[in-house]
């Protein structure tokens, strides 16, 4: 054995190889003895080789498909035997309605929400066991439950968190429930009050809670084509004011506002639209990064209009509104990590409007090609004036100058 790199002999007697190779083939006896002699040899064993599994077509890291359609994600790897390709939902022990076909790809047909998710294929053998997942992203539904929701408790409040889910493929907004748990409701039923989060958070905190008192607390997502599922229920008690012998006196308490809302917005119609005007944020603990326009059309759901307008901005111009709408618009405020609340809403109806905004009515915002074409004719035109008119007056100081000549012949005629 000495004469193999890599290969040794344990105090047991069993024999170690390293690294398995062509050398390692063969029959193998083993023949245990002391000083009294041996009993003979073992029965004669086989050292095989064999390949463990390897991929050779791995699926990609993602894929995002429509809710619906046909959605295929192969998975091909070969080894010493061939190994056995399994598909399975990473959290989940069934396929969710998933098929598997001949070469071991993975078929969704049709896709459908509830196999959003991770996917894990295994291919495995006698040798060993490999495996490798994607992400597959249902788009065109309504947003996943959100998670890992979380409550602090603070003096007669509490600050609720989340990890927001997948949303479906469409902006999606959140807003937080609670509720207080009583031992004794006096109804069957008692009341959830839900809060709207600003855009972009994923924390809100909640006020004027009741010291000493359960609360429960569940997030829900929601976009366009709707409402996502609660979250898990979490429960929390906030605190109150500490309990001593003496009253204690007030505490100076300063409320630090980080971010206040953008003020005094106002919305005036002009020929190119309408021209939204507004004052910073009163208070704001770090510089401005930006604002955010939103907007809803006949009482329905807010919408982001633009999400980069700059801090150095205090006006917008929004174009393009169609005729006999009522819309409504606001703008939050972007500084670091925070967002503030909604400014006030202001109201804007083009009712009776034949076209707004109408390009007949705005020649200044011609195209600059077009625009110089027209004054390139105009001068054209201006020049071609002018010739003409010097060409005239030439001609007719011609034909006045032979008149002339003429009328001094036939004088000179008649004198002799």
């Amino acid at each position: 054995l000495s004469q193999l790199p890599g290969w040794s002999v344990r105090p047991d007697g069993s024999i170690v190889i390293a690294t398995g190779n062509d050398d390692a083939l063969g029959v193998y006896t083993c023949t245990p003895y002391n000083s009294y002699g041996t009993a003979g040899e073992s029965q004669p064993t086989r050292v095989l080789l064999k390949d463990p599994p390897a991929f050779t077509v791995r699926p990609k890291g993602e894929y995002f498909q429509e809710v619906g359609r046909e959605l295929v994600i192969p998975c091909v790897a070969h080894g010493d035997p061939p190994p056995t390709v399994t598909w399975l939902k990473v959290g989940s022990a069934e396929k969710s309605g998933a098929q598997v076909d001949g070469n071991s790809s993975l078929i969704f047909r049709p896709l459908v929400k509830e196999q959003h998710g991770v996917w894990e294929c295994t291919a495995t053998n006698q040798v060993a066991s490999v495996s490798t997942t994607t992400s597959v992203h249902v788009l065109g539904t309504s947003p996943h439950a959100v998670t890992n929701v979380s409550v602090l408790p603070l003096l007669l409040a509490a600050n609720v968190s989340w990890e927001p889910g997948f949303d479906g493929g469409y902006f999606q907004r959140f807003s937080v429930w609670y509720t207080p748990l009583v031992k004794h409701p006096p109804r069957a039923h008692h009341d959830w009050v839900s809060l709207p989060v600003p855009v972009g958070a994923q924390h809100l905190l909640v006020e004027n809670l009741q010291p000493d008192m359960s609360y429960q607390f569940s997030v829900l997502a929601q976009n366009k084509l709707g409402s996502g599922p609660f979250s898990q229920i979490v429960t929390s008690m906030p605190r109150g004011f500490p309990v001593t012998t003496v009253p204690p006196e007030p505490p100076a308490m300063t409320m630090h506002i980080f971010l206040s809302p953008p003020q005094a917005l106002t919305a005036n119609e002009t020929l190119r639209g309408v021209l939204l005007q507004w004052d910073p944020p009163a208070q704001f603990s770090v510089a401005l990064s930006g604002y955010a326009l939103e907007l809803r059309q006949d009482k329905g759901g807010w919408e982001v209009l633009d999400r980069s307008i700059p801090s150095t901005k205090t006006q917008v111009l929004v174009p393009g509104l169609i005729k006999d709408a009522f819309y409504e618009f606001r703008l939050v405020a972007f500084a670091g990590s925070y967002i503030s609340d909604p400014s006030n809403t202001v109201n804007v109806s083009t009712a009776g409007m034949e076209v707004y905004p109408s390009r007949t009515q705005l020649p200044e915002l011609l195209p600059q090609p077009v625009l110089a074409g027209v004054i390139g004719g105009i001068c054209f035109l201006s020049v071609a004036v002018i010739f003409s008119t010097m060409a005239a007056c030439i001609m007719n100081r011609r034909r006045a100058a032979r008149i002339q000549k003429r009328r001094q012949g036939r004088s000179q005629l008649a004198g002799c």
